[in-house]
């Protein structure tokens, strides 16, 4: 299942990355483990909506949650440079008005969805990057933490297996150490759109490399006429496509539905092209799709009903009752 119908309610989906860990190597314990990180994000967007919130503080409150969370590749669990350090990027934007604020190389900020808040918010620009991006999150008063809060065992072990696989030139097929980011999109009961999106990049990635998660129009975007969209997946491909702007387009000027443009895209034109990965989107009426063309993605949505619903693989969203 990757659309679901609109309701006059809110609306909520977010992703835990694409390219999921292979099911040969999933176990009962670790899957349920992802569904709970899932599920706490999709509370804390759902407790923001639910009071009357904005689509934008829902977003931000989804991605916290999941920048938290060290199973996925953003914030505290973020992937290493090919150099053993840890650079992340994030973005967001405002369908209201498409104001939007990213942040790119930085890594320090406990939470970087809000550094790029502030960019969007208190800044001026749309991009700050590296050390001066640092700079401006230290006077904005974020909260920043030290390398080893970062840290993970895992994902510092997955560096030096890849590194080791490129050095032989072996290659395992896990598409969990190409790719892997955390987003957020919403409908609010105003009826304006929000997107979120969070990375760590790619395992082994080269130091300075930046994909399509902070590029507003690839992997970050929103508009109150079309959608809003978070992509996950292969960052060179999704930018030199435009992708979540391409889906947008082909709303706004083809007439298709946000199933429609979100499948041709994913499905037909990424996929082709090398661009392994998914996208989540929610459209003006709160239609949501959430197609990917990989071996799954960690995703889920939650509406006015309460009902959180995760899924991993191709398998329909799994209900749980909610708060």
């Amino acid at each position: 299942m990757t659309g679901i119908t609109a309701s006059d309610d809110f609306a909520l989906a977010i992703h835990g990355g694409a390219g999921t860990i292979l099911r040969s190597k999933m176990t009962p314990e670790r899957e349920a483990a992802y569904h709970a990180g899932l599920r706490r994000s999709l509370e804390a967007g759902r407790a923001v909506l639910a009071e009357g919130g904005s689509a934008l503080d829902a977003v931000s409150a989804a991605v916290m949650a999941l920048e938290d969370e060290p199973l996925f590749n953003a914030g505290r669990g973020a992937v290493y440079t090919s150099a053993g350090k840890q650079e992340m990027d994030a973005a967001v934007m405002d369908g209201r008005d498409r104001a939007a604020g990213a942040v790119a190389g930085i890594c320090g900020p406990r939470n970087p969805i809000l550094a790029a808040r502030a960019v969007m918010e208190h800044s001026g620009h749309v991009v700050l990057i590296g050390e001066s991006a640092l700079e401006f999150c230290r006077a904005q008063g974020l909260a920043f933490e030290e390398p080893s809060y970062f840290y993970t065992e895992q994902r510092w072990q997955a560096l030096q297996e890849t590194l080791a696989m490129r050095k032989s030139g072996a290659d395992d097929g896990d598409e969990s150490r190409k790719h892997g980011t955390v987003g957020a999109v919403a409908r609010d009961r105003s009826g304006n759109l929000a997107a979120a999106t969070s990375t760590g990049g790619m395992t082994a990635k080269s130091p300075g490399r930046v994909g399509d998660s902070p590029v507003i129009g690839a992997g970050t975007w929103a508009d109150n006429e079309t959608c809003a969209i978070s992509a996950t997946g292969h960052g060179e491909i999704f930018i030199r496509y435009a992708a979540a702007h391409e889906i947008a387009s082909r709303m706004r000027y083809a007439g298709q539905s946000l199933e429609e443009a979100s499948r041709a895209v994913v499905i037909d034109m990424l996929a082709p092209a090398g661009g392994s990965g998914g996208i989540i989107a929610v459209d003006h009426a709160g239609n949501v799709s959430l197609p990917f063309n990989c071996s799954g993605m960690y995703r889920g949505v939650v509406r006015g009903d309460g009902v959180l619903r995760t899924a991993i693989y191709d398998e329909p969203l799994i209900s749980f009752q909610g708060r």
